[in-house]
């Protein structure tokens, strides 16, 4: 399989459209426009039934202690952990690509609904819903995509994958609400092959303005 993307350039940093969050001059960040990316797939292996999509961050810190802080930066060295950014599952095998905007175009605050969306697809809850748990204004089930939002003072450019799976099931067998984690352990006794695309983001000033200098 081959998976490729007319929202970004693969290998660089993600437009600020698709993140949760950008820069901002006065209050460090400030809510974007949270679009999911435009994903186009080839080569599918013989027998698919359906797709899945993920994204994945694998920089996320695993410890929050120096996360947000003005006077520090989360360290580069700091152990890093996966974070889901999204969910799709049951997308018809004859589907060769999804539209940016499509499955997310603005932030909701305490989450968009699911886990069914009325063209028969499915998605799970992304990693805010535990994120935002203790926020009494942002509190709720984030379904589906919601894009970056990485710590503004993290000494470390996250990456981001966008990974599409040809399954061999016509409808994954998890019923209810579900996660990403709980959704991988199926797709992947399920797949029958997969592709992936991924860029970078940052809300860090500093390693903005030296990826701008390139």
């Amino acid at each position: 399989m081959k998976v490729r993307s007319d929202s970004f350039v693969a290998g660089q940093p993600l437009p600020d459209a698709l993140a949760f969050a950008r820069p901002d001059p006065t209050s460090r960040v400030t809510l974007s426009d949270n679009r999911n990316p435009h994903l186009a797939w080839e080569d599918v292996p013989e027998g698919t039934r359906s797709f899945a999509v993920l994204c994945i961050d694998h920089d996320a810190p695993s410890r929050p202690d120096d996360v947000n802080h003005p006077d520090r930066e989360v360290p580069a060295d700091l152990p890093r952990v996966a974070f889901m950014h999204w969910t799709l599952i049951d997308l018809p095998p004859e589907l060769r690509s999804v539209g940016e905007g499509v499955y997310s175009s603005e932030v909701s605050p305490r989450g968009k609904p699911g886990p069914e969306l009325p063209d028969g697809t499915r998605q799970g809850v992304n990693d805010y819903t535990a994120w935002f748990a203790a926020d009494h204004d942002m509190n709720g089930d984030y379904y589906g995509y919601d894009g970056p939002c990485p710590p503004w003072n993290d000494a470390l450019t996250h990456r981001y994958d966008f990974i599409v799976h040809a399954l061999d099931v016509e409808r994954l067998p998890i019923e209810g609400r579900f996660d990403g984690r709980q959704a991988m352990e199926l797709i992947k006794r399920h797949s029958l092959g997969s592709a992936s695309v991924g860029g970078t983001y940052t809300l860090n000033a500093r390693l903005r303005a030296t990826q701008a200098g390139r």
